[in-house]
């Protein structure tokens, strides 16, 4: 079995605990600046003094409130100031978080908290509280509801004014790296979520040896770095990030994802050095800066950029790997000339000042990696899992192989098992999932956690995810496929929003697909149309025309693969809302296919099927 093993950069942790690091850093860099809390719509400074003040007078009201060390509290918040601080007073006492995404159904919180046992709900308005209130007769070991729109914060606080500092610390000391500090549930793409146990050593040796290995990206002296939190807080990612920024002494902002335009205003207000995010976010800050330039009469101006972007990144990433020779002159002088006219501009929109980003959930299509790379920002592709506290692979800032994920990060081993799915291990590998050993015991076996995605490994090292086990799409006539990397060739088109293949028993390949709105108005704008109704536009022959030319490239792209055959463009859209889609834009596909069974049958009738 192929197999690699990178060491660790830190040991893992034999004492101590995640909040430990809120009174250290307080004790030795007391007006270090640790966070930015938006107040008033602006953004305050919070050094890491106020930031230990703020958590031990909270963690103070949760003892006085009851709770006790091993109790299960949720969070059901968008991202927020609040949410760090609730995370680390309840860290403080004992306590584990369980995080929960704030549009969640009702069905799914009663589902969390039934399954984690909680015994105490933190909730951020009014709505989710009255979510939380019809499902308390089901849920008879909830007895505590604080609402942060609503004071929470303050309340606790006043309730733990008699409670004395040292009744904290002995709770905090109590802790051990081994203790479980969060319960945090996987999407769900496939069945009902399961709650993932993590610990506090879990994070620590993830978070630590990242900060360490990634020391670019998370800063240098006389060069701190800043983020602004994208991802939310309940998906691993997220939550990771937030535990390595403050690790790591990055300033940490939290943002509740805006509409449109508003979200590169609050990047230029914020100013951070990286992000992380998911691929979705670039494809869009391409495609808009394209329609801009297009508008201004300057598209072929910015095509010419991309393809000079692309070659210089090329011709960079074989330099690293001693392939080639690296830029030539005439190369390194076109890409100076497009960076002011550009390459600034792509660095503009997400706030001037970022430098790297780290990218997971999906694949990045590696010309759009390249593409940002030479306009100055790395995205740094890698993989995990919520069962590994999230980044188990990841591509080295200075030599990122762009379309893989990179090699194991420090102290992680990656091997390849004979039917090529992945296998991991590491200190960062969760103990199992709560309450459900037949799960666990599935999951791993001989210490090695079995993850469900099939994948490969180059001369290098550097991990290539093909998809998951459980997406293969067998046609009547055996043909085995996995659809990710056509849907995305699909979805590279600027004018497809998503795209999902269909055919499991099917006598061939079909696609659903879905359009981009605000792409489409100006491809018709463009040409001098107006935007018609919904349901004519899916049946626009120059449109349908424009999407098959998608379909065949991509098909293309995979010679010997089993092609898609036929499509259909559907008038509404895959969204988190309704259900199509997790909360980082993974396609629930069983969720699709029942959505749009009558339109998948049509795909196939049309051709006497």
């Amino acid at each position: 079995m192929p197999h690699i093993t990178v060491p660790p950069l830190v040991p893992a942790p034999r004492t101590g605990q995640l909040a430990d690091l809120v009174f250290q850093q307080a004790a030795e860099h007391p007006q270090r600046v640790v966070l930015g809390r938006k107040t008033a719509g602006r953004w305050q400074e919070v050094t890491a003094a106020a930031f230990r003040d703020e958590v031990l007078a909270l963690a103070k009201g949760l003892l006085a409130q009851g709770v006790a060390p091993g109790d299960r509290v949720a969070l059901l918040s968008r991202n927020r100031y609040e949410w760090t601080l609730f995370d680390f007073a309840l860290w403080c006492v004992g306590a584990q978080s369980v995080p929960l995404y704030s549009d969640s159904p009702a069905e799914q919180v009663y589902w969390t908290l039934q399954d984690a046992e909680v015994t105490a709900c933190v909730v951020e308005h009014e709505d989710h509280a009255m979510t939380v209130g019809s499902l308390i007769g089901r849920l008879p070991r909830l007895a505590r509801l604080w609402q942060l729109d609503a004071g929470a914060v303050r309340e606790l606080t006043a309730a733990g004014a008699g409670v004395p500092d040292a009744e904290v610390h002995r709770r905090r000391a109590a802790v051990r790296p081994w203790t479980p500090a969060t319960v945090v549930y996987t999407p769900g793409t496939t069945g009902r979520p399961k709650g993932c146990v993590l610990t506090h050593a879990n994070f620590m040796a993830a978070t630590d040896n990242i900060v360490q290995g990634y020391s670019p990206v998370f800063g240098r002296p006389g060069r701190p770095a800043a983020t602004l939190l994208l991802l939310p807080l309940p998906h691993i990612l997220g939550r990771t990030v937030q535990v390595a920024a403050l690790r790591g002494g990055v300033r940490l902002g939290h943002l509740q994802l805006p509409p449109g335009d508003r979200l590169f205003s609050e990047l230029r207000a914020f100013g951070p050095t990286f992000l992380c995010t998911v691929p979705y976010l670039f494809e869009r800050v391409f495609q808009a800066t394209r329609r801009d330039f297009e508008r201004g009469g300057r598209a072929a101006l910015f095509d010419r950029a991309v393809e000079v972007a692309v070659r210089y990144a090329q011709a960079r990433e074989e330099q690293s790997f001693g392939t080639g020779p690296g830029p030539g002159p005439a190369l390194r002088i076109q890409r100076r000339r497009f960076d002011r006219s550009v390459y600034a501009t792509v660095r503009r929109q997400l706030g001037g000042r970022l430098r790297h980003a780290i990218c997971g959930g999906a694949p990045l299509e590696r010309r759009l990696g390249l593409f940002f790379a030479a306009a100055g920002i790395t995205v740094i592709e890698g993989y995990g899992l919520t069962e590994t506290a999230a980044a188990a692979t990841a591509n080295p800032p200075a030599r990122p192989r762009f379309g893989t994920v990179g090699p194991p990060v420090p102290g992680t081993a990656v091997r390849i098992a004979e039917d090529g799915e992945v296998w991991l291990r590491g200190e960062q590998v969760f103990t199992g999932y709560l309450d459900d050993p037949r799960a666990t015991g599935a999951a791993l076996g001989d210490g090695w956690l079995a993850t469900g995605d099939l994948g490969a490994l180059d001369e290098n090292g550097y991990l290539t995810i093909a998809g998951r086990k459980s997406e293969l799409l067998t046609t009547s006539g055996g043909a085995r496929t996995l659809p990710t990397a056509l849907e995305d060739r699909v979805r590279a088109h600027p004018l497809v929003d998503r795209c999902m293949v269909v055919g499991n028993g099917r006598p061939y390949l079909a696609a659903l697909i879905t359009l981009d709105h605000q792409a489409v108005e100006h491809w018709l704008a463009m040409r001098g149309r107006s935007l018609p109704g919904t349901a004519d536009l899916v049946r626009d022959t120059e449109l349908e025309a424009e999407i098959r030319q998608a379909v065949v490239m991509a098909n293309t792209q995979f010679p010997g693969a089993e092609p898609i055959r036929t499509f259909r463009i559907l008038t509404g859209r895959f969204t988190e809302r309704h259900g199509l889609l997790t909360p980082t834009m993974k396609l629930r596909r069983k969720a699709v296919e029942k959505a749009y069974a009558t339109e998948v049958e049509t795909l196939y009738r049309r051709s006497g099927s």
